[in-house]
């Protein structure tokens, strides 16, 4: 699917006080995040099994990587990742992202 045709993942922010902010991302077949920076470290819980497609940049350069997800393995990132986020599968793909304030 060309970068043109994508739609945007829905996100829903489940909690957002002084100590981090919860959001449930849904992404349908193909949806993206769109190019952002964490300037929070975070960490994703995958509700769901299947394949990310990770966009990044490096300098002036930008690499594709694919990630793997189990439904129910957390990872961790630290702030300052610049990426955009696309589901990889045909089905809807959803995770909820804990983001740290402290």
């Amino acid at each position: 699917m060309q970068q043109s045709d994508r739609i945007k993942a829905q996100s829903q922010i489940q909690i957002d006080n002084q100590d981090v902010v919860v959001t449930e991302w849904r992404f349908a077949p193909f949806a993206e995040t769109g190019w952002h920076k964490h300037s929070m470290a975070y960490i994703v819980v995958p509700q769901t099994s299947g394949r990310l497609l990770l966009e990044t940049k490096n300098g002036k350069q930008e690499s594709e990587q694919f990630s793997e997800l189990t439904a129910g393995e957390s990872y961790y990132r630290p702030a300052g990742i610049e990426h955009n986020v696309v589901n990889a599968n045909e089905h809807e793909f959803v995770f909820i992202e804990i983001e740290l304030k402290r």
